[in-house]
Protein backbone atom coordinates (compact mmCIF):
# COMPACT_ATOMS: atom_id res chain seq x y z
CA UNK A 1 0.00 0.00 0.00
CA UNK A 2 1.13 3.72 -0.82
CA UNK A 3 2.21 5.61 2.37
CA UNK A 4 -0.17 7.81 3.47
CA UNK A 5 1.04 11.84 3.98
CA UNK A 6 1.60 12.93 7.47
CA UNK A 7 -0.83 15.66 6.99
CA UNK A 8 -3.85 13.54 6.12
CA UNK A 9 -2.54 10.93 8.96
CA UNK A 10 -2.42 14.05 12.06
CA UNK A 11 -6.27 14.72 11.08
CA UNK A 12 -7.69 11.07 10.66
CA UNK A 13 -7.10 8.44 12.85
CA UNK A 14 -6.65 5.56 10.29
CA UNK A 15 -6.01 1.61 10.39
CA UNK A 16 -2.20 1.21 10.07
CA UNK A 17 -2.44 -2.03 10.29
CA UNK A 18 -3.23 -3.17 6.50
CA UNK A 19 -0.83 -5.30 5.01
CA UNK A 20 1.39 -3.87 2.04
CA UNK A 21 0.74 -7.19 0.05
CA UNK A 22 -2.28 -9.77 -0.08
CA UNK A 23 0.05 -12.96 0.42
CA UNK A 24 1.05 -15.12 3.17
CA UNK A 25 2.45 -18.52 4.21
CA UNK A 26 -1.15 -20.21 3.54
CA UNK A 27 -1.29 -18.80 0.21
CA UNK A 28 2.43 -19.75 -0.85
CA UNK A 29 1.83 -22.92 0.08
CA UNK A 30 -1.54 -22.84 -1.92
CA UNK A 31 0.14 -21.47 -4.87
CA UNK A 32 2.98 -24.38 -5.06
CA UNK A 33 0.29 -26.73 -4.51
CA UNK A 34 -1.54 -25.21 -7.67
CA UNK A 35 1.42 -24.90 -9.62
CA UNK A 36 2.39 -28.59 -9.03
CA UNK A 37 -0.94 -29.56 -10.15
CA UNK A 38 -0.93 -27.57 -13.09
CA UNK A 39 2.33 -29.39 -14.42
CA UNK A 40 0.73 -32.72 -13.60
CA UNK A 41 -2.31 -31.49 -15.34
CA UNK A 42 -0.39 -30.86 -18.59
CA UNK A 43 1.40 -34.05 -18.67
CA UNK A 44 -1.75 -36.36 -17.83
CA UNK A 45 -4.06 -34.03 -20.26
CA UNK A 46 -1.06 -33.66 -22.81
CA UNK A 47 1.08 -36.70 -23.01
CA UNK A 48 -0.12 -39.57 -20.52
CA UNK A 49 -3.76 -39.64 -21.61
CA UNK A 50 -4.59 -41.38 -24.63
CA UNK A 51 -6.73 -40.18 -27.69
CA UNK A 52 -10.08 -40.27 -28.10
CA UNK A 53 -11.19 -43.27 -30.41
CA UNK A 54 -13.96 -40.74 -32.11
CA UNK A 55 -12.67 -37.17 -31.34
CA UNK A 56 -8.77 -37.73 -31.44
CA UNK A 57 -6.61 -35.34 -29.66
CA UNK A 58 -9.64 -32.74 -29.59
CA UNK A 59 -10.94 -34.82 -27.04
CA UNK A 60 -7.97 -33.14 -24.96
CA UNK A 61 -9.98 -29.66 -24.71
CA UNK A 62 -12.17 -31.81 -22.48
CA UNK A 63 -9.56 -31.38 -19.40
CA UNK A 64 -9.91 -27.79 -19.66
CA UNK A 65 -13.04 -27.22 -20.98
CA UNK A 66 -15.46 -29.16 -18.32
CA UNK A 67 -13.49 -27.63 -15.07
CA UNK A 68 -13.59 -24.31 -16.33
CA UNK A 69 -17.37 -24.85 -16.56
CA UNK A 70 -17.75 -25.84 -13.27
CA UNK A 71 -15.61 -23.48 -11.71
CA UNK A 72 -17.56 -21.09 -13.55
CA UNK A 73 -20.50 -22.38 -12.09
CA UNK A 74 -18.74 -22.04 -8.74
CA UNK A 75 -17.85 -18.39 -9.12
CA UNK A 76 -21.56 -17.46 -9.76
CA UNK A 77 -22.98 -19.76 -6.45
CA UNK A 78 -20.50 -17.82 -4.43
CA UNK A 79 -21.27 -14.10 -5.70
CA UNK A 80 -25.02 -15.12 -5.74
CA UNK A 81 -24.22 -16.54 -1.97
CA UNK A 82 -21.66 -13.41 -1.24
CA UNK A 83 -24.93 -11.18 -2.70
CA UNK A 84 -27.09 -12.71 -0.33
CA UNK A 85 -25.45 -11.75 2.78
CA UNK A 86 -24.60 -8.80 2.07
CA UNK A 87 -28.30 -7.66 1.53
CA UNK A 88 -28.95 -9.64 5.38
CA UNK A 89 -26.07 -7.88 6.88
CA UNK A 90 -24.45 -4.82 5.09
CA UNK A 91 -21.02 -6.07 5.60
CA UNK A 92 -17.90 -5.22 3.46
CA UNK A 93 -16.43 -8.14 3.64
CA UNK A 94 -19.41 -10.28 1.80
CA UNK A 95 -19.44 -7.34 -0.66
CA UNK A 96 -15.49 -7.93 -1.09
CA UNK A 97 -16.22 -12.02 -1.63
CA UNK A 98 -19.10 -11.42 -4.28
CA UNK A 99 -17.19 -9.05 -5.80
CA UNK A 100 -13.91 -11.19 -6.26
CA UNK A 101 -16.29 -13.92 -6.93
CA UNK A 102 -17.98 -12.69 -9.92
CA UNK A 103 -14.18 -11.77 -11.34
CA UNK A 104 -13.71 -15.14 -11.28
CA UNK A 105 -16.94 -16.45 -12.20
CA UNK A 106 -16.11 -14.24 -15.60
CA UNK A 107 -12.58 -15.21 -16.22
CA UNK A 108 -13.41 -19.13 -16.15
CA UNK A 109 -16.81 -18.74 -18.07
CA UNK A 110 -14.79 -17.26 -20.40
CA UNK A 111 -12.36 -19.53 -20.75
CA UNK A 112 -14.98 -22.34 -21.16
CA UNK A 113 -16.99 -20.35 -23.88
CA UNK A 114 -13.30 -19.66 -25.86
CA UNK A 115 -12.42 -23.95 -25.26
CA UNK A 116 -15.97 -24.56 -26.26
CA UNK A 117 -15.39 -22.94 -29.48
CA UNK A 118 -12.33 -24.30 -30.25
CA UNK A 119 -14.10 -27.67 -29.68
CA UNK A 120 -17.06 -26.88 -31.75
CA UNK A 121 -14.93 -26.35 -34.70
CA UNK A 122 -13.53 -29.82 -34.62
CA UNK A 123 -16.83 -31.64 -33.94
CA UNK A 124 -19.05 -29.80 -35.45
CA UNK A 125 -17.52 -27.93 -38.32
CA UNK A 126 -18.36 -24.42 -36.90
CA UNK A 127 -16.75 -22.09 -33.64
CA UNK A 128 -20.67 -21.05 -32.62
CA UNK A 129 -23.98 -22.20 -33.16
CA UNK A 130 -26.83 -20.61 -31.22
CA UNK A 131 -27.52 -24.19 -29.38
CA UNK A 132 -29.55 -23.60 -26.26
CA UNK A 133 -26.02 -24.47 -24.09
CA UNK A 134 -23.65 -22.13 -25.77
CA UNK A 135 -26.13 -19.48 -26.18
CA UNK A 136 -27.17 -19.37 -22.45
CA UNK A 137 -23.90 -19.44 -21.08
CA UNK A 138 -23.15 -16.52 -23.56
CA UNK A 139 -25.74 -14.99 -21.60
CA UNK A 140 -24.01 -16.01 -18.34
CA UNK A 141 -20.97 -14.30 -19.54
CA UNK A 142 -22.68 -10.89 -20.15
CA UNK A 143 -24.85 -11.48 -16.85
CA UNK A 144 -21.28 -11.53 -15.17
CA UNK A 145 -19.97 -8.62 -17.03
CA UNK A 146 -23.15 -6.31 -16.53
CA UNK A 147 -23.34 -6.91 -12.32
CA UNK A 148 -19.33 -5.90 -12.54
CA UNK A 149 -20.26 -2.97 -15.00
CA UNK A 150 -23.42 -2.10 -12.17
CA UNK A 151 -20.85 -2.16 -9.03
CA UNK A 152 -18.87 0.66 -11.10
CA UNK A 153 -21.75 2.89 -12.36
CA UNK A 154 -23.03 3.81 -8.99
CA UNK A 155 -21.14 3.45 -6.06
CA UNK A 156 -23.49 3.79 -2.69
CA UNK A 157 -25.85 1.70 -0.84
CA UNK A 158 -28.45 2.07 -3.46
CA UNK A 159 -26.29 0.54 -6.15
CA UNK A 160 -24.67 -2.03 -4.39
CA UNK A 161 -28.20 -3.15 -3.55
CA UNK A 162 -28.76 -3.44 -7.09
CA UNK A 163 -25.40 -5.17 -7.60
CA UNK A 164 -26.42 -7.61 -5.39
CA UNK A 165 -29.98 -8.59 -6.49
CA UNK A 166 -28.69 -9.00 -9.92
CA UNK A 167 -25.64 -11.07 -8.46
CA UNK A 168 -28.73 -13.56 -7.23
CA UNK A 169 -30.04 -13.82 -10.65
CA UNK A 170 -27.29 -15.52 -11.49
CA UNK A 171 -28.01 -18.65 -9.61
CA UNK A 172 -31.31 -19.51 -12.25
CA UNK A 173 -29.39 -18.62 -15.16
CA UNK A 174 -26.83 -21.16 -13.57
CA UNK A 175 -29.31 -23.59 -13.76
CA UNK A 176 -30.64 -22.97 -16.83
CA UNK A 177 -27.12 -23.42 -18.10
CA UNK A 178 -26.52 -26.98 -16.93
CA UNK A 179 -29.70 -28.17 -17.89
CA UNK A 180 -30.38 -26.86 -21.17
CA UNK A 181 -29.05 -30.13 -22.95
CA UNK A 182 -31.74 -31.98 -21.02
CA UNK A 183 -34.88 -29.60 -21.34
CA UNK A 184 -34.40 -28.68 -25.11
CA UNK A 185 -33.20 -30.58 -28.10
CA UNK A 186 -29.04 -29.40 -28.31
CA UNK A 187 -26.05 -30.45 -30.52
CA UNK A 188 -24.09 -30.25 -27.28
CA UNK A 189 -23.37 -33.61 -25.91
CA UNK A 190 -25.17 -34.63 -22.50
CA UNK A 191 -23.69 -34.83 -19.03
CA UNK A 192 -20.77 -36.94 -19.39
CA UNK A 193 -19.66 -37.27 -15.48
CA UNK A 194 -22.77 -37.39 -14.10
CA UNK A 195 -24.62 -40.65 -14.92
CA UNK A 196 -24.54 -44.06 -13.12
CA UNK A 197 -21.73 -45.17 -15.82
CA UNK A 198 -19.52 -42.49 -16.38
CA UNK A 199 -18.14 -42.07 -20.68
CA UNK A 200 -14.88 -41.66 -19.60
CA UNK A 201 -12.42 -44.17 -17.42
CA UNK A 202 -8.78 -45.08 -17.18
CA UNK A 203 -6.04 -42.45 -17.89
CA UNK A 204 -9.37 -40.13 -19.24
CA UNK A 205 -10.65 -39.75 -16.17
CA UNK A 206 -7.34 -39.64 -14.32
CA UNK A 207 -6.61 -36.87 -16.29
CA UNK A 208 -10.32 -34.67 -16.08
CA UNK A 209 -9.75 -35.48 -11.82
CA UNK A 210 -6.00 -33.94 -11.62
CA UNK A 211 -7.27 -30.66 -13.92
CA UNK A 212 -10.85 -30.33 -11.96
CA UNK A 213 -7.99 -30.23 -8.46
CA UNK A 214 -5.15 -28.37 -10.72
CA UNK A 215 -8.05 -25.49 -11.48
CA UNK A 216 -10.22 -25.58 -8.19
CA UNK A 217 -6.56 -24.71 -6.31
CA UNK A 218 -5.91 -22.40 -8.86
CA UNK A 219 -9.26 -20.62 -8.29
CA UNK A 220 -9.09 -20.53 -4.38
CA UNK A 221 -5.87 -19.31 -4.70
CA UNK A 222 -6.77 -15.82 -7.06
CA UNK A 223 -9.95 -15.98 -5.00
CA UNK A 224 -8.45 -15.09 -1.42
CA UNK A 225 -5.30 -12.86 -3.36
CA UNK A 226 -8.42 -11.01 -5.15
CA UNK A 227 -10.89 -10.55 -2.05
CA UNK A 228 -7.96 -9.36 -0.17
CA UNK A 229 -7.16 -6.49 -2.80
CA UNK A 230 -11.17 -6.03 -2.72
CA UNK A 231 -10.79 -5.36 1.23
CA UNK A 232 -7.55 -3.31 0.92
CA UNK A 233 -9.37 -0.79 -1.79
CA UNK A 234 -12.11 -0.71 0.79
CA UNK A 235 -10.34 0.49 3.08
CA UNK A 236 -8.55 2.84 0.99
CA UNK A 237 -12.28 4.51 -0.11
CA UNK A 238 -13.11 4.47 3.72
CA UNK A 239 -9.82 6.19 4.51
CA UNK A 240 -10.30 8.94 1.57
CA UNK A 241 -13.94 9.57 2.88
CA UNK A 242 -13.02 10.10 6.49
CA UNK A 243 -10.34 12.49 5.23
CA UNK A 244 -12.55 14.36 3.56
CA UNK A 245 -14.98 14.74 6.06
CA UNK A 246 -12.06 15.52 8.52
CA UNK A 247 -11.04 18.16 6.48
CA UNK A 248 -14.80 19.66 6.06
CA UNK A 249 -15.25 19.87 9.90
CA UNK A 250 -11.68 20.90 10.32
CA UNK A 251 -12.73 23.96 7.26
CA UNK A 252 -16.43 24.55 9.18
CA UNK A 253 -14.04 24.21 13.03
CA UNK A 254 -15.83 21.40 14.11
CA UNK A 255 -14.60 18.92 16.77
CA UNK A 256 -13.74 15.86 15.18
CA UNK A 257 -15.12 12.71 16.58
CA UNK A 258 -13.16 9.63 16.86
CA UNK A 259 -13.45 7.29 14.69
CA UNK A 260 -15.19 3.90 15.24
CA UNK A 261 -13.01 1.14 14.42
CA UNK A 262 -14.00 -0.69 10.92
CA UNK A 263 -15.76 -4.54 10.99
CA UNK A 264 -12.96 -6.91 9.68
CA UNK A 265 -13.99 -8.82 6.69
CA UNK A 266 -16.01 -12.20 6.36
Amino acid sequence: MTDRSPDLDADVDVDTTAPDHTGSPATRVLGLAALATLVLWALYGLVWSPPDVNQSDAVRLFYVHVPSAILAYTGCFLTAFASGMWLRRRSRGWDALAAASAELGLVFVTITLVTGSLWGNVTWGTFWTWDARLTSTALLAVMLVGYLALRRVEISPAGSARAAVMGLLLVPNVIIVNRSVEWWRSLHQTSTLMKLEPSIEGEMLTAFAVGMLAGALVFAWLLIHRFRVAWLEQQVEQHDLEAAVAARRAEAGVPQTTKTTEAQPV
